[in-house]
């Protein structure tokens, strides 16, 4: 009996990964990105409380002076309570939706170094290019992201 518990478990597992990685795949946004200073990487995906939504998340990067992000905190928050929270699994990308002509609008981005949210836009550059701009007013700044996956 437990070999068929732990078969159905593995089924059921397998079951998930695979309708996760066909809906990751359906996405040319969801992945994992290198930020175009090759500074950091971020997994865009379903957000956790939408998943009509995209949301960003910090896998991994170096701070200001090189130090790894794993022992980095997010100093910077406008928020005091939140200062203590890890770089590392920051959402840093909130709210997107796909606008229909091939980018994503209406969402957020969160720079930790700043403590800044800007309201920005994303569209791909192709399957290994993510075009990426926060704006503030008529002012935006644009990256280009390379996927890391």
């Amino acid at each position: 009996m437990n070999r068929a518990i732990v078969w159905a478990a593995g089924l059921v597992a397998a079951a998930l990964v695979m309708a996760h990685g066909a809906h990751a795949a359906g996405d040319p946004v969801f992945g994992v990105w290198l930020t175009q200073a090759k500074d950091g990487t971020v997994r865009i995906g379903p957000c956790a409380g939408d998943p009509a939504a995209t949301c960003g998340v910090v896998l991994s990067g170096k701070g200001p002076n090189g130090e790894d992000a794993r022992t980095l905190t997010d100093q910077k928050n406008p928020e005091p309570v939140l200062r203590s929270h890890p770089i590392v699994g920051l959402q840093v990308i909130s709210g997107f939706r796909r606008d229909g002509q091939g980018g994503w609008t209406g969402g957020r981005i969160y720079e930790p170094q700043t403590g800044r949210t800007f309201k920005a836009k994303m569209a791909s550059g192709g399957p290994n290019v993510l075009k990426v701009a926060g704006c503030v007013l008529f002012f935006c700044r644009s990256e280009t992201w390379t996927r890391a996956d």
